[in-house]
């Protein structure tokens, strides 16, 4: 009796927890949609503007044309990232079905074939389990991943590799690349939202590592990264073997 009365409170918390996540999730959803209708109207004009406009009478107009373009894509991005992590925030069991993991990564590679092929980028991979889990969500993982990989870079053209391996009753999988490292103080840093160790440098939102952290933790498993600043890193996160 009194174990069943300790437990209490922490469903209760448990349950408090995942209504405030919900309300989250349909708060980021609805601003998301709000956002999404007047950016396609900024830069549908902007570029009827920039089409039209008369370089000789008005020498800057196309380059700050240019700007709020540029702008209104980086806020497209930003409500697009918004809406993912969203949707990682309702992950429940409910929603977990086998997924064959190289099945997954193989979508997401032809999903990204455009941003690798600009940067020369090579993906390669062991073969890979069978997880339980939400397998939109799980593609969300390996796309931050990789694209993480890709978009921060070093000189030579980006080498990914995936694997996993069984480990009691977990799958550790790892996702190496030959990028320039990061210094391991700024570690835990990465996996927050907006964070950016490089600031206004860095492209993208700054929130894929943190989708993949909260579509990582509600799968019941831990994502880290091991790495030094000059040789690569490698992300490493865990899901329950079944």
């Amino acid at each position: 009796m009194a174990a069943a009365e300790e437990s209490k409170p922490a469903q209760q918390s448990l349950e408090e927890r995942r209504t405030r996540d919900l309300e989250l999730s349909d708060f980021l959803l609805r601003l998301c949609h709000d956002l999404r209708s007047p950016l396609r109207a900024i830069r549908a004009h902007a570029e009827l503007l920039r089409k039209g406009s008369d370089a000789t009478a008005a020498p800057d107009s196309a380059q700050l044309l240019g700007f709020i373009i540029s702008g209104a894509e980086n806020i497209h991005l930003l409500a697009d990232g918004l809406s993912t992590y969203s949707l990682a925030l309702r992950i429940d069991a409910g929603s977990f079905h086998p997924a064959q993991v190289d099945v997954l990564l193989r979508l997401t590679l032809t999903k990204l074939r455009k941003e690798l092929q600009e940067c020369a980028a090579e993906v390669t991979y062991d073969p890979l389990p069978r997880v339980w889990g939400n397998p939109d969500r799980l593609s969300n993982v390996l796309e931050s991943l990789i694209l993480n990989a890709i978009r921060h870079r070093g000189t030579a053209a980006p080498r990914v590799h995936l694997q996993a391996d069984q480990k009691e009753h977990e799958w550790v999988f790892s996702v190496r690349d030959n990028g320039p490292g990061i210094e391991p103080a700024q570690l835990q840093r990465i996996f927050k939202p907006f964070e950016r160790l490089r600031g206004k440098e860095s492209p993208g939102p700054g929130l894929g590592l943190a989708i993949a952290r909260e579509v990582v933790e509600r799968h019941g498993g831990k994502i880290w990264a091991e790495s030094q600043a000059g040789s690569g890193s490698t992300f490493f996160f865990t899901l329950p073997a079944r």
